[in-house]
């Protein structure tokens, strides 16, 4: 195996396609159940934790397919050399 085969990293494609199809099904789901949801959440106490919840999924699901996104299209964040 040569050397150039070695640093080359795959990319997420599939990872990405996967993430972006759960992404949109939790906003279809809360878009078409938004009346229902909104009903849970009226009735308080632990049913207030709800939106919370949605919250941190939602961000990780599409915070993913984000992520994955810019890999395969080729675009990373720059390395910072040593402090001077």
């Amino acid at each position: 195996m040569s050397a150039q085969n070695k640093n080359v990293k795959k990319k997420p494609v599939g990872k990405m396609v996967l993430m972006g199809i759960i992404s949109i099904a939790l906003y279809t789901a809360l878009l078409l159940k938004q009346d229902l949801i909104i009903q849970y959440i009226g009735r308080g106490s632990l049913y207030a934790f709800i939106p919370i919840t949605m919250a941190f999924i939602f961000s990780f699901v599409h915070g993913t397919f984000t992520g994955d996104f810019w890999t395969v299209l080729g675009v990373e964040a720059s390395k910072k050399k040593g402090v001077k």
